[in-house]
């Protein structure tokens, strides 16, 4: 089994049955006016959650949040950093050890002691002309990530048009995750809309799916129970994750 917790946005942590920690995005800036953030106070104390390995999807702000690396830096300090190059290149000129930072990119595979992390692509470099979507500004990717015998799949910030593309599907599905943590929005575009989610966690092969990238910005929320209603009865479990809160999976 697997321990998930999810904090608001896309920031979650996993847990092996040894002990093994690992966060992915953590997000938890103090300053939060409340015209921005729909909580007033962040949902963890980095000091508080012992972690071993952070993984990062990729370098914007609310992904790779320098404010709380250097807290998990400060309170752990053999925690250890794994992200794409635009990432590393952030936590070096913050002041974070070369030596606890490791630079990855779609198609490796990285140790995480008794945890592997298989990186694969969440939005392609150069982007999808077809769909008139420019090239990211930095590398997007997504993990999957073994925890015993169970694979999680992080899906980082995916491109909108993900499920068309097979180059995308099938390093993913060939890694047959069971559960997918997933991030979507109805309207906004960047991301797979609600349909498009369903779509991609169908070709994906997933059995269960938790909705992510909500319940942290005030103009970027959605309801998690829209999002589930437009899975067909025989597709994946949904699974709702409340803020700031854990499930053991499979349970």
């Amino acid at each position: 089994k697997v321990g998930i917790h999810w904090f608001g946005q896309s920031s979650i942590a996993l847990k092996h049955p040894d002990g093994t920690v690992v966060q992915i995005d953590p997000y938890f800036p103090h300053e939060r006016p409340a015209d921005r953030f729909i909580h007033p106070e962040p949902p963890l104390d980095e000091s508080t959650l012992k972690t071993d390995y952070v993984l990062l999807t990729h370098n914007h702000g609310d992904h790779t949040c320098i404010e709380s690396l250097k807290k998990i830096h400060a309170a752990f300090p053999d925690c250890r950093f794994i992200g794409p190059p635009e990432s590393v290149t952030n936590m070096k000129d913050a002041g974070l050890p070369d030596d606890l930072l490791t630079e990855v990119t779609a198609g490796q595979i990285t140790a995480l002691g008794s945890i592997t992390a298989h990186i694969v692509w969440a939005k392609p470099p150069g982007g999808a002309p077809e769909d008139d979507i420019q090239p990211p500004d930095v590398q997007h990717l997504g993990y999957v990530v073994e925890v015993g015998p169970q694979r999680v799949y992080i899906s980082g910030d995916p491109i909108n048009t993900f499920s068309k593309y097979e180059e995308l599907i099938r390093p993913i599905a060939a890694l047959r995750p069971a559960i997918g943590l997933l991030t979507n929005h109805p309207t906004e575009g960047e991301f797979p809309f609600f349909d498009g989610c369903v779509d991609m966690a169908l070709k994906l092969g997933l059995e269960s799916v938790v909705p992510t990238h909500y319940q942290c910005f005030v103009k970027r929320n959605y309801d998690p129970d829209e999002w589930a209603a437009t899975f067909p009865e025989e597709g994946p479990r949904t699974l709702i994750i409340p803020y700031n809160q854990a499930v053991v999976y499979p349970s």
